[in-house]
């Protein structure tokens, strides 16, 4: 969970909407909405990893806004 909950922490300071989950291959799937500085800041985050994290890869993707509100894990 301290990778998601590093992630939610970052979203809710960044004022970024949308959510963050472990997948079933044990990669970890999030999206965010908010402004494109926030965002990319977040998708840095993810890249490099919080604390001890080992990010192997990183896929990034655009896709239309859904009108997300708040951030959570799920």
């Amino acid at each position: 969970m301290f990778f998601r909950d590093s992630v939610r922490r970052a979203a809710e300071d960044a004022g970024v909407s949308g959510w963050v989950t472990n997948r079933d291959d044990g990669a970890v799937e999030a999206v965010f909405e908010g402004g494109t500085a926030a965002v990319e800041q977040l998708v840095e985050l993810c890249r490099r990893g919080p604390g001890r994290a080992e990010v192997e890869s990183l896929d990034v993707g655009e896709e239309e806004p859904e009108g997300l509100s708040g951030f959570r894990i799920v």
